[in-house]
């Protein structure tokens, strides 16, 4: 009776996991199916992170569970800055119960569009890659449930759409299974300007 007691905890947890509060954050780049980034290098108009995520911005959210439905909403203030190469987003979230999380990403622009990123609760090193209006950013996180901590891992996708606002789109797994998404529409406070750095 023990294998089937453990299924029941590992789905619970599961469960857990598919409504705590989350962010977009942020790629399975090499050896997932599916659309790949370098699909979208002719789309306008083209993506630059350092310049999109430069001063600050506003984002609206919402998490849905496996079934679609909407178990979260959200709202973001970021404060982004850039020195040369190496930039920092500055997440500030709300969430729709009230509770408060505050996310900070170090990031590191790469060669032909790659990015690589860091946060205290990401679990190693985040890995992007840009490509005409679209960017794939994919890492692992690390989620406090019922005392334990789970990784999970994120598949996000970022999409230009003009000068001030980005849609993202992220999927959350674990153990190849999906536990729902995260949505968010991004709009910047000023048009964009000159590239900093």
């Amino acid at each position: 009776m023990r294998q089937p007691t453990r299924l029941i905890h590992r789905r619970t947890a599961l469960t857990r996991l598919a409504v705590l509060p989350v962010a977009a954050a942020t790629p399975f780049l090499a050896s997932c199916a599916g659309p790949q980034v370098q699909s979208y290098a002719q789309e306008k108009p083209l993506l630059d992170l350092r310049t999109y995520f430069n001063g600050t911005l506003d984002a609206w959210g919402v998490f849905t569970d496996r079934s679609g439905q909407v178990v979260k909403r959200f709202t973001v203030v970021m404060d982004c800055s850039w020195n040369g190469d190496a930039g920092v987003l500055d997440e500030a979230f709300v969430y729709s119960d009230g509770t408060k999380q505050r996310r900070i990403w170090k990031l590191q622009a790469g060669a032909n569009g790659s990015y690589t990123g860091r946060a205290d609760d990401v679990v190693g090193e985040a890995r992007g890659q840009v490509s005409g209006n679209a960017f794939r950013w994919g890492y692992t996180m690390a989620l406090p449930v019922d005392g334990r901590v789970w990784h999970v891992d994120f598949d996000d996708w970022m999409y230009l759409m003009d000068e001030r606002v980005m849609l993202n789109k992220a999927t959350m797994s674990k153990w190849g299974v999906k536990l729902g998404e995260v949505t968010l529409s991004f709009t910047r406070r000023t048009p964009l300007t000159a590239k900093p750095g």
